[in-house]
């Protein structure tokens, strides 16, 4: 099954996985979670949050501020 998603090449499929599983299928959704939420899922390394992180920057999009 193929997953669903916008999210840039080079995320791993455990990656691609945990996001989608979370109920994360493109990147504006991610506006509304913060880094420290996304490095808990199963899956999700620091390359793919590097790499997510990017493609947010360049579309404008950034992670919701830990409290």
């Amino acid at each position: 099954m193929a997953e669903k998603t916008d999210f840039p090449k080079g995320i791993g499929k455990p990656a691609i996985r945990a996001l989608n599983g979370a109920g994360f299928e493109y990147l504006e959704q991610l506006e509304k979670t913060t880094e420290a939420e996304l490095k808990k899922l199963h899956g999700m390394g620091p390359k793919a949050l590097g790499r997510l992180k990017a493609a947010m920057e360049e579309k404008g999009l950034s992670f919701t501020e830990s409290p």
